[in-house]
């Protein structure tokens, strides 16, 4: 028949601690558990152990109830109050064998409870049985740390993904050179407010800016040159948008379109004009202009009733029309139409 200790291979376990204030019995038991191959501290006093299963926790504990100095029940206590040692499984032995005593033992955090006289085949088998589920729990306890590791990072991953995505979807509605909305932002924006305010019966301004002679500059300049005048352009428009609901947007080459959210014509008029001086207050040199020594715009303006029987595009086409009959007036003004 093959012997018990090798149905199990119990080099995995690192040390069971044996607490016993009788010499012989610490001399059986060791004998008992280092002939089936585990390693064995032993100890005759309670305060030792508590500190030596500090300093080196073992597999499981072989606690004496009836000791001198502290007995096996406050032992089992302070083991069980201190983080370092209150995992590690405590078998009770005793050659009390009354109910009250098994039942306390279980009540203050003991495992298993073993009897004196020894039984050689039930002691192994109760150590046996509790180094297992011992060594189980351990590997679920690593297991589970692996797990919400593994988790953590898969999360972090998922938000790393998530920030990129939402990173290119701004990307994606953000005009590269100047950094301000694009044509597909300002779209989506235009029909989103026109429905807003068609339900609550509140104006919509436009105001649409195109940069005077942009090509004569381009081709005196250069097109670096030309770059760098747009994106400061861009940068004083920006400026000059004071609220969350209002959106800048490069309409296209060198005009810029703002949607005026809740503005009626007086204030859409004020801001066209503050834009248009402060455009021309960067003093940007521009000898091929015709209407100034400086880079200069035109600006069309128009207010409107949104109404959800009209499409927005009509108040595209107005405003359109208000910034062309600013360059046909001689550029560097502003043209508005009030249609509420």
């Amino acid at each position: 028949m093959m012997p018990l200790s090798k149905y199990y291979n119990y080099s995995n376990f690192g040390l069971i601690l044996i607490v016993d204030d009788n010499p012989d019995n610490l001399r059986l038991l060791s004998k008992i558990l280092e002939s089936k191959g585990l390693k064995v501290k032993k100890t005759v006093s309670g305060k030792i152990a508590i500190q030596a299963a500090k300093i080196e926790p073992p597999d499981l504990i072989l606690l004496d109830i009836n000791m001198p100095d502290l007995n096996g029940y406050e032992v089992c206590r302070k083991l069980k109050a201190q983080e370092e040692t209150a995992h590690i499984p405590i078998i009770f032995i005793s050659a009390l064998d009354q109910t009250i005593d098994k039942v306390k033992a279980f009540e203050i955090g003991g495992v298993d409870y073993i009897t004196k006289p020894f039984q050689e085949l039930e002691v192994f088998a109760r150590v046996k049985n509790q180094l297992i589920i011992y060594q189980q729990h351990q590997r679920l306890i690593e297991q589970n740390y692996q797990l919400q590791e593994e988790i953590t990072i898969r999360r972090r991953m998922e938000d790393a993904l998530l920030a990129a995505n939402e990173q290119l979807q701004l990307f994606a509605l953000l005009d590269g050179l100047t950094g301000v909305a694009n044509r597909r932002k300002f779209d989506d924006y235009l029909n989103l407010e026109w429905q807003r305010l068609a339900r609550e019966n509140l104006p919509l301004s436009l105001l649409l800016c195109d940069v005077d002679f942009f090509k004569n500059y381009n081709d005196t300049y250069g097109h670096l040159k030309g770059d760098y005048c747009l994106q400061q352009i861009a940068k004083t428009l920006k400026l000059s948008i004071k609220r969350p609901a209002d959106l800048l947007a490069r309409y296209g080459g060198e005009e810029f379109v703002i949607i005026l959210s809740n503005t009626d014509f007086q204030g859409a008029v004020y801001l066209a004009e503050q834009i248009r001086q402060e455009v021309h207050n960067l003093k940007i040199t521009h000898a091929k202009s015709r209407v100034d020594n400086f880079v200069t715009l035109s600006v069309g303006v128009a207010t409107i009733l949104p109404n959800l029987q009209i499409p927005p595009n009509n108040l595209i086409e107005i405003v359109d029309k208000a910034l062309y009959a600013a360059k046909a007036q001689g550029r560097n003004r502003i043209v508005a139409e009030n249609l509420t």
